[in-house]
């Protein structure tokens, strides 16, 4: 498949790079996700402290029952939008990921092409019909391997926007619920 040693030796040190990038985004990845973590878990018992700082404050019970019912809703939306958040991490090294195959995969069909071209070249006489099939059948995979490609990232932006679309109604309805019962506990 290869024609030259410096050849082959360029290809290794190419998808030996290829591993490295790959390393290196996931790690970034992991190390986001961490970050992340730690924020979330600093902000929570920040939170909790001042909570229970209020918490000690409440005069009776129907401080204490509208008290409960205001710490639930914050919470649903934080744990939403942490979600999204890891959602994103995730999304973003996976992306990365797809368009390190990709490129890994761009890479051999073309190095499957030259080897093509080259067994073309020494071929001997009486044998283009076979070449020509040959030829034939890389084109009809490279095209197939395009089209599920194609669908595939469709896909995913679909199932992307669908998510975030979701999450979006799933924000408007916390703080519309929210708005509502800040009017119920005004009016009452």
């Amino acid at each position: 498949m290869f024609a030259t040693p410096e050849r082959a030796l360029a290809t290794q040190k190419a998808a030996f790079e290829t591993l490295l990038t790959a390393q290196n985004t996931a790690f970034a990845g992991f190390e986001k996700l961490v970050d992340l973590h730690l924020k979330v878990t600093k902000a929570t018992f920040e939170e909790a402290s001042l909570k229970a700082q209020e918490a000690f404050t409440l005069k009776d019970g129907q401080e204490a029952l509208a008290f409960v019912s205001a710490l639930a809703q914050p919470s649903a939306e934080k744990a939403l939008a942490y979600g999204k958040h890891v959602y994103d991490i995730v999304a973003g090294v996976q992306s990365e990921f797809a368009r390190l195959g990709e490129a890994q995969i761009a890479e051999q069909q073309r190095q499957l092409s030259e080897a093509v071209e080259q067994l073309a070249k020494n071929a001997p006489a009486g044998s283009e019909s076979a070449l020509a099939l040959l030829k034939s059948s890389l084109a009809t995979a490279t095209s197939a391997y395009e089209s599920v490609t194609k669908a595939a990232k469709q896909a995913a932006d679909l199932a992307e926007s669908n998510l975030n679309a979701a999450a979006n109604a799933t924000f408007k309805a916390a703080a519309d619920s929210r708005t509502a019962r800040s009017r119920k506990t005004a009016a009452a």
